[in-house]
């Protein structure tokens, strides 16, 4: 199993991020280069990154396992000039640190068409996509699938299709399937392979590079994108190891973005270990937390 949750991406930069992946017994990783909800980045540091390298091998993690992901305040749907242009551009910038690294997935939100029609942001993300295929920078762009909450899109797998089917260039654009996105958008992921049989007709299979294995607090088509411990949720435990075990996924990487554990007011913990513990023996633990945490 290809597994491993989101990590931070601090002082110590993608070595950083490898540690904090292996001390969960991780095969896989994902990281923001910078704050989400910034565009505040460091040049990256090349020492750090051969000893990333280094210690990648040592642990037998392949970078093709580790991916990126864009930050949020990218929106490429709305075309308000000043905007758009910085979405685009840093959108550019960030494909651009991730071939320095060495990272060739990098997952992004595709947008919200705020104050406009679904359509015109749906053609607007594939006009941006275009410009940014355009560079041919050697990083795959994994557009995720949304909740739909308020004015996402990329909600459907047809929304997903129609931006693929607008942009000039396929090679480098692929996508990102998150259950807890896909069961608030509507789809019962207890029935994962359905799911499959309709992305890989509108779609194909092969374009599915990474999946974000999430639990949701929401029921089925709530639009909320809320996520949820895996097990805790209302997916539930064993509909999400079938995903994680499918066959037809079994080479993309599964990474994990679930809530931190509240220990206290002003301890929290990551629950990672534990997850990918139980995702790896086939068997969910009600009391795992409650056995390594004073929860």
């Amino acid at each position: 199993m290809i597994i491993g949750s989101h990590v931070s991406f601090g002082e110590e930069q993608l070595y950083g991020s490898l540690k904090e992946a292996i001390s969960y017994n991780a095969n896989a990783l994902m990281f923001y280069t910078g704050a989400p909800q910034n565009t505040i980045r460091k040049p990256i540091d090349d020492n750090l990154l051969d000893k990333a390298k280094n210690i990648a091998k040592e642990n037998n993690i392949d970078f093709n396992n580790i991916v990126c992901h864009a930050p949020y305040i990218i929106n490429l749907a709305n075309k308000t000039a000043d905007k758009w242009d910085f979405s685009v551009n840093f959108l550019i910038n960030e494909l651009k640190r991730c071939e320095k690294l060495g990272v060739n997935k990098i997952v992004v939100h595709p947008g919200s068409s705020v104050g406009i029609s679904k359509e015109e942001g749906l053609d607007n993300i594939s006009d941006a996509l275009n410009i940014i295929l355009s560079h041919n920078i050697n990083v795959n762009i994994l557009l995720e699938t949304m909740a739909g909450k308020g004015n996402e899109c990329g909600r459907t797998i047809d929304e997903i299709a129609y931006i693929i089917n607008k942009c000039n260039n396929h090679q480098n654009l692929k996508v990102c399937v998150d259950t807890c996105h896909i069961n608030d958008a509507g789809y019962n992921v207890s029935d994962f392979d359905k799911y499959l049989d309709e992305f890989n007709q509108k779609i194909g299979i092969d374009k599915i590079y990474c999946v974000h294995l999430n639990d949701s607090k929401n029921e089925l088509g709530s639009h909320k994108d809320r996520h949820e411990n895996i097990g805790f949720g209302t997916i539930g435990f064993d509909a999400l190891y079938k995903v994680a075990t499918n066959k037809r996924l079994e080479n993309i990487p599964k990474i994990l973005e679930t809530p931190y554990l509240t220990i206290t007011d002003k301890i929290k913990k990551p629950p990672y270990k534990e997850e990918i513990k139980m995702l790896k023996e086939g068997n969910f633990d009600q009391d795992i937390f409650k056995k390594n945490y004073d929860i």
